[in-house]
């Protein structure tokens, strides 16, 4: 439902270049480096919205956690996707589990996105990929992508922050993470119009 919606918002020559970069991305092969199923989720602490810390091990001691890895707030696929386990957290909560979403934006944008968005789950801010680097999940904007980004007003150098702007994306990837930090489902997709669904990935949740 997410991809069908493309055309609403890219121009046929703008989805050109951006179809050039995921055909690129699925011939690197970054899909098969990320964190697999059976692994150890790498432990973080980032701040959410508010400027709180947000620490994962925390979290775990109370259940399952899920993890929405996200470009920012300028990507519509990014907001139809948080939208989704907005609607989704009453399923969550009564899971017994706790859900966060992390992008590279900086706390201002973070805060901004949860606020339009509804969102009462922690949006947290993952300064210069670190998190999800740890997760396999990173790559390098091509120049011609940033041109284009440019051209549509969307400013990675705000909105990640002039310090921290290597040009530098996660691709979109939902985790489970077991409470022993194992985990349980992992999907991450080189097209960003392709996004997990809520439904399939609580049935992890409460398996």
């Amino acid at each position: 439902m997410i991809k069908a919606g493309i055309k609403q918002y890219v121009r046929l020559e703008n989805q050109a270049i951006n179809d050039r970069v995921i055909a690129e991305l699925e011939r690197s092969g970054i899909e098969q480096q990320i964190l697999p199923l059976g692994a150890r989720a790498p432990e973080f602490r980032l701040s959410d919205s508010s400027g709180a810390q947000v620490s994962s091990r925390e979290l775990l001691t109370k259940g399952k956690l899920i993890i929405d890895f996200y470009r920012g707030r300028w990507c519509p696929f990014c907001v139809t996707e948080l939208e989704a386990w907005r609607d989704a957290l009453p399923d969550v909560k009564a899971a017994g589990a706790s859900l966060v979403a992390i992008s590279p934006q900086l706390l201002r944008h973070s805060a901004f996105t949860a606020d339009q968005h509804k969102l009462h789950f922690p949006v947290l801010s993952d300064e210069a990929n670190r998190v999800a680097r740890q997760f396999g999940l990173v790559y390098e904007v091509p120049d011609y992508q940033r041109d284009l980004f440019r051209t549509v007003f969307i400013n990675l150098e705000n909105l990640n922050g002039m310090k921290y702007a290597d040009w530098s994306l996660p691709l979109p990837a939902t985790y489970v993470i077991a409470q022993d930090g194992t985990v349980l489902y992992a999907f991450a997709s080189a097209d960003y119009t392709q996004r997990a669904e809520p439904s399939e990935v609580l049935g992890y949740v409460i398996s």
